[in-house]
Parts: C-alpha cells; structure tokens; sequence
C-alpha cells in the first residue's frame, strides 16, 4: 500500500459525513465548544463565508461577521473535533 493511500485511510475516519454543502456567500452558524476552566459550553458564530480552503481533514472555511461597525474574520477547521455543527442560514 502506498504512502498516500495509507493517509487517506487515515484521515477518512476522522472525517465528518453530515456537512452541509458550503460555497462562499453562504450565510452560516457555526456552533463550537468553548472550554472554561473545567466545563465546556457551546459559542454560536454567525457570518458569511468568505474563503474555503479544501485539503481533506486540514479543510477550513473563514467566515466574516460585523461586531460593533468592525468586520471581524475567523478560521474554522471544519472537520475539527470542537466544531460541533454548521448550519447554513436561509436568507429571506
């Protein structure tokens, strides 16, 4: 077997299956789990996807949301065991 085949066994039990279809513009909640000291609780982020990078396990998307007048960016990892859910946002 070779190296890359081996990789991709790997990293496909450690995929996740129930990922909404993303594109960039898709509005979206992303709902990941925050540790405080000894509990952990989830944190909705809200926004706009603005890039998508696609790279099997290392796959992220950079959502943008406006706080306060300010446009704010964040990275997520989306196969990463802290994100919780990603729901795309219906716009009316």
């Amino acid at each position: 077997m070779k190296l890359f085949q081996l990789v991709q066994n790997i990293e496909s039990d450690y995929l996740k299956k129930d990922l909404p279809t993303l594109k960039i513009g898709n509005s979206v909640r992303v709902n990941v789990l925050i540790q405080e000291s000894n509990k952990k609780r989830l944190q909705s982020y809200q926004g706009t996807i603005v890039s998508q990078h696609r790279a099997g396990l290392n796959s992220t998307i950079t959502v943008r949301r406006i706080s306060k007048g300010v446009g704010v960016n964040r990275i997520f990892p989306i196969h990463s065991p802290d994100i919780h859910s990603i729901e795309k946002i219906e716009s009316k």
